[in-house]
């Protein structure tokens, strides 16, 4: 199994869009990706602005199916038209 954490910086106004309307609308169809045990969309403490997902799969070979689906692509399309900076992800194994 792999951990896949993605930090997004969106303008400070787009929080709001990004979670009603890009969020909302896909969150059910990830999670029911096949591959996929859990999804889960975090906000920072402070910096509201900064939100973050993370995801677990069951190998890097469902995450890069998801990754090159009709579902991804719409949903990245969304997502990058609201950044304020660009995300960063990072793909872990669980060690202990």
């Amino acid at each position: 199994m792999i951990k896949r954490i993605v930090k997004l910086t969106f303008r400070e106004e787009a929080v709001q869009t990004f979670v009603a309307e890009v969020f909302e609308q896909s969150k059910t169809k990830i999670r029911a990706f096949e591959g996929c045990r859990h999804m889960e969309l975090l906000q920072h403490k402070t910096r509201k602005n900064v939100l973050f997902t993370l995801s677990i799969w069951d190998d890097e070979a469902a995450l890069e199916a998801y990754r090159a689906s009709a579902l991804f692509a719409d949903t990245w399309a969304k997502t990058k038209a609201l950044f304020a900076e660009k995300a960063e992800a990072w793909t872990l194994e669980i060690i202990d």
